[in-house]
């Protein structure tokens, strides 16, 4: 076994025990207090002089003591407003859920902050540790970009984990994603559609804006079917229609709320545009007006072509050859439908997005993220501790 394995299994407990404190307190967003405290606490222990960045977010650097760029190293901590049901001697102890592996980056990356303190004479540059909030939200990782994290020290290259549970693929398998888009952008858009309300006898003195809301909703799959060319994948889901609340009568608003998701950037921007410019038309057909705002935004997720190849030989050469594999091999199509806001940081610079195998329903784990019975193999933490000292030690060594 190699030797930063080696260690990294020494902190098996370790890793395991942050992890289910942080299970046990789960909290949502920006507003982290128990969280950031904690971790924050961990990284004083280990001898960091961790910041706390915009009131939520966690920040602290390793090595620095050889001249050389810098790597950052990313997990997020954040959690979901989901009940947990399973049932644990650590089940959460509040509403709140991390049922999307959030606790296990975060002690994930600690495990990873004392490897890289062990050997910090050794690094040959810099390795910023960023444990990041709002996730979920997909707008934790502007806010740190916004608050300077890839700044003082300039961030050279990026790279992230994401734990996985519910997929055929053995506990402790490392994904690596290849070079282009790995996830699929995210834009929440809200459509408030004005029309004139009136009694349901007299439609001829109204503006009916259901009428509205139902063509705008029709006209917008027109984008996919024949705007968008048949060999990229996009998708619009109107999730939410609302408007009046009587049979009788013809309300004066409605409001449409959906989400665009696509890999192609060029994709992307065309229907983010479409969506408002078809809103507004279908609208004035009917005489009615439309106000479109895009409430949540978030790139896809661009993998840097050499960090790809770079991270995946060596940490084949860590955890052996039939321990990694591509996101082809991973996933259908290489990528994944959903979003991750490490797009942001991905635009700019060069980043690799890692998945881990933290069960399958072979082994017991058959649930998956965002599932309030999901959970996850805690013999694959270690894993990816040493992965993240790994590729940081590695790159800067490479990279000089």
């Amino acid at each position: 076994m190699n030797s930063l394995l080696k260690e990294a299994k020494a902190l098996q407990e370790v890793i395991i025990k942050d992890r289910r404190y942080l299970h046990q307190h789960p909290e949502l967003g920006m507003d982290l207090p128990i969280t950031s405290a904690y971790i924050a606490k961990r990284l004083k222990e280990m001898g960091y002089e961790p910041e706390i960045v915009s009131g939520a977010g966690v920040v602290a650097l390793a090595g620095g003591k050889k001249p050389g760029k810098v790597i950052l190293l990313r997990g997020d901590i954040d959690a979901l407003p989901i009940v947990e049901e399973n049932d644990l001697e650590y089940k959460s102890t509040t509403e709140n859920m991390h049922a999307c592996g959030h606790d296990t980056h975060a002690a994930m990356l600690l495990g990873a902050a004392q490897l890289l303190k062990d050997h910090e004479d050794e690094i040959e540059g810099t390795v910023k540790l960023l444990f990041q909030p709002s996730e979920e939200t997909l707008s934790g990782a502007k806010a740190m970009i916004d608050a300077g994290v890839l700044e003082s020290p300039k961030v050279d290259a990026a790279a992230m984990i994401h734990i996985f549970s519910g997929m055929s693929m053995k506990s402790g398998t490392l994904a690596v994603a290849e070079e282009g888009y790995s996830t699929s952008s995210g834009d929440m858009f809200h459509i408030d559609i004005q029309g004139k309300g009136g009694h349901g006898a007299m439609p001829q003195d109204s503006i009916d804006p259901l009428n509205v809301a139902a063509h705008i909703h029709l006209s917008l799959q027109e984008i996919i079917a024949r705007e968008i060319k048949p060999s990229s994948t996009a998708v619009i889901t109107i999730g939410q229609m609302h408007g009046g609340n009587a049979a009788n009568i013809i309300p004066d608003k409605a409001f449409i709320e959906g989400t665009i998701r696509a890999f192609d950037r060029d994709d992307r921007e065309l229907m983010k545009k479409r969506v408002v410019e078809i809103a507004k038309g279908v609208a004035s057909v009917f005489r009615a007006s439309v106000n479109v705002e895009y409430r949540m935004e978030c790139p896809s997720v661009y993998n840097d072509r050499e960090l790809s190849e770079f991270t995946y030989n060596i940490n084949k050469e860590m955890l052996g050859e039939n321990n990694v594999v591509t996101f082809s091999e991973a996933f259908p199509g290489g990528k994944m439908t959903g979003s991750e806001d490490f797009g942001y940081i991905s635009e700019k610079v060069p980043s690799i997005m890692m998945a881990l195998s933290g069960g399958s329903p072979e082994e017991g784990y058959p649930y998956p993220q965002h599932h309030p019975k999901v959970n996850f193999n805690e013999d694959a933490f270690y894993i990816g501790s040493a992965v993240y000292a790994n590729t940081a030690i590695q790159w800067l060594k490479n990279n000089k």
